[in-house]
């Protein structure tokens, strides 16, 4: 009896794992699908360079303060 009690509540555990995970992907997947009537629009990556200093270290000088 003990063992049937534990496969039982495992089963049980096991389709209520499935439930959730099933209804948290298909709501990620209803939030995340596009509009069938928007075009989807052509992304651009901009490339930003920042400029760098030549030395090493520090770019200021460090203050001593007493």
């Amino acid at each position: 009896m003990n063992a049937l009690n534990a496969m039982l509540k495992a089963a049980a555990c096991g389709l209520g794992a499935l439930a959730i995970t099933a209804v948290m992907s298909w709501t990620f997947v209803a939030t995340t699908a596009t509009a069938p009537s928007l075009r989807p629009v052509a992304q651009m990556a901009r490339l930003t360079i920042q400029q760098r200093h030549v030395w090493f270290g520090q770019s200021q000088p460090a203050v001593l303060v007493d």
